[in-house]
């Protein structure tokens, strides 16, 4: 028994390190993994970039509804939907957003597109990463 704790010990002792091939062979996987992790975390940013802007898209939709059932029009601009809103039946409501919300980054521009039109509808929209967000 003491042989083999001596023998194993030995050989054991001989070796210093890792050789070189070992260490290419890890950056080489350290470096394919990265490879494969980069673009997908970068696809991932830009869907969540996507998912913010339908968010807050769908709550100035709400908002400027819920404004144009107060007042019985559209607002001309969003900035309308931070105040304080007096109906022509002098009833005051709002504001109905506390502050209009910011495009995900600057590729989506400076802020989001809001057009009433003529027969009582609206949209709003913005485009960027690729895809074009609009609503209702």
């Amino acid at each position: 028994m003491i042989t083999f704790w001596n023998k194993k010990r030995c050989t054991m002792g001989g070796q210093r390190g890792f050789t070189l091939i070992e260490l290419m062979i890890v950056v080489a996987i350290i470096g394919i993994l990265a490879a494969i992790a980069v673009p997908l975390y970068a696809n991932m940013q830009a869907r969540a970039r996507i998912a913010k802007a339908q968010a807050d898209i769908r709550g100035m939709a709400s908002a400027v509804s819920a404004w144009g059932a107060h007042m019985g029009t559209l607002p001309s601009v969003l900035d309308l939907l931070t105040a304080i809103a007096t109906s022509p039946q002098n009833i005051t409501a709002g504001p109905f957003m506390a502050a209009i919300p910011t495009p995900p980054s600057t590729a989506w521009g400076s802020a989001y597109f809001y057009a009433a039109n003529a027969n009582g509808t609206f949209t709003i929209s913005a485009a960027g990463d690729g895809a074009t967000v609009s609503a209702p």
